[in-house]
């Protein structure tokens, strides 16, 4: 008997965790009225305590420096460029208005996300793979092979180097996410290359580097976070760094961004039709620690759904990443970080759970720390 009973028990289990791989949309379709132990953090990690806000999510918003990129190619060029170099130094997160993207690209895109994660589960799961190397994933949480507890969240990634060979795999439903998206891909690529531009400016770095970025990696996630009945108890994604260069986001009108500005976390508020802009681990590499990548997190809603999509832009995959020789000096600035490339971060991400900035720590240099062969940027 007490046998049978463990078997029972341990079918209950897997078919629990076959659920929970299948996503939150998928979980909330079936009706949950409370979070599964699976989603719920340790009391330490948690956005609330003893069912209240903490002071941080509670009390502490904050509007990110606004760059007016429209005024870039303009009279005000200098003084752009030195409002970028200040929230690149001072917040890591800027936002973006009159960014040239028209506002129905913007519209269009989230809209047509919101459709894809409406569709019928058996339409997503086609997409589903445990593979984090797919050019175009389906999957939950944040790093569902690793997470010992999972975050509130589904995401679509699209690869989208090179455009031409990643199209195909696209979800073809709905019928016009091809189509919407690729336009979205566009703008977001040559925006990505005029705020690289001007931000190496900032830096006063050689800019022949620049040409790269054109052939360079470029990752669209689009994420979802439904509705939370416990909201309290989890997070949409848990505190991290993003690894490239540059992130470009858009996101809708719910609340949920959370970055440490300080040691406090503090909710971002959206600047409608803007884009929210982030320093990435490689670009810390690459300027030094000069510009630091800023850990940020997710809150879920118990009463709305959130979309948002971000847009992650590097150098070609292949490519190698390191300081950048006119940043570095043997007296006065030395090297940080070790070299790093693409597949590095996948190997990494793949073996562990990617929280905080755990791998950019990885590739930090301690003093006396000897240096692999390699070819920095």
């Amino acid at each position: 008997m007490a046998m049978d009973l463990e078997a029972e028990g341990e079918k209950k289990e897997e078919a629990a965790e076959r659920q929970y791989m299948e996503g939150v949309k998928q979980l909330c379709e079936s009706g949950i009225k409370k979070v599964p132990n699976k989603y719920i953090l340790p009391a330490s990690e948690r956005p609330r305590v003893n069912g209240r806000r903490d002071t941080a999510a509670q009390n502490l918003s904050l509007k990110l420096p606004v760059i007016d990129l429209s005024l870039l190619h303009s009279k005000d060029h200098a003084s752009v460029i030195q409002s970028l170099e200040k929230a690149c130094e001072e917040y890591g997160f800027f936002q973006i208005v009159n960014h040239g993207i028209p506002i129905e690209v913007i519209r269009d895109m989230v809209g047509v996300v919101r459709r894809f994660f409406e569709l019928p589960f058996e339409e997503r799961s086609k997409y589903m793979s445990s593979d984090i190397r797919n050019p175009v994933r389906y999957g939950t949480s944040f790093n569902q092979m690793n997470d010992k507890v999972f975050s509130w969240r589904d995401f679509l990634k699209l690869s989208c180097h090179p455009i031409s060979s990643a199209l195909p795999f696209w979800p073809s439903s709905p019928a016009d996410l091809r189509d919407k998206a690729l336009l979205y891909v566009k703008e977001m690529k040559s925006l990505f290359m005029d705020l690289m531009e001007a931000i190496l400016e900032t830096l006063g770095v050689n800019r022949g580097v620049l040409e790269e970025f054109r052939t360079g990696s470029h990752i669209l996630v689009a994420n979802c976070y439904p509705v939370c009945p416990e909201p309290g108890l989890t997070l949409g994604m848990p505190p991290h760094s993003d690894y490239g260069f540059l992130t470009l986001l858009l996101q809708d009108d719910v609340e949920g961004l959370q970055i440490q500005h300080g040691d406090e976390w503090v909710t971002v508020e959206p600047v409608p039709d803007s884009l929210v802009v982030n320093i990435g681990d490689h670009f810390e590499i690459f300027s030094n620690g000069r510009y630091k990548s800023v850990l940020h997190r997710v809150l879920v809603n118990p009463a709305k759904l959130r979309i948002s999509v971000a847009s992650l832009h590097s150098l070609p995959i292949e490519r190698v990443v390191g300081p950048s020789p006119d940043l570095v000096d043997d007296d006065d600035n030395p090297r940080r970080y070790m070299d790093t490339d693409f597949a590095s971060f996948l190997d990494y991400i793949a073996s562990c759970e990617s929280k905080h900035k755990n791998f950019l720590e990885s590739r930090r240099l301690t003093p006396g720390k000897a240096l692999p062969d390699s070819q920095p940027i």
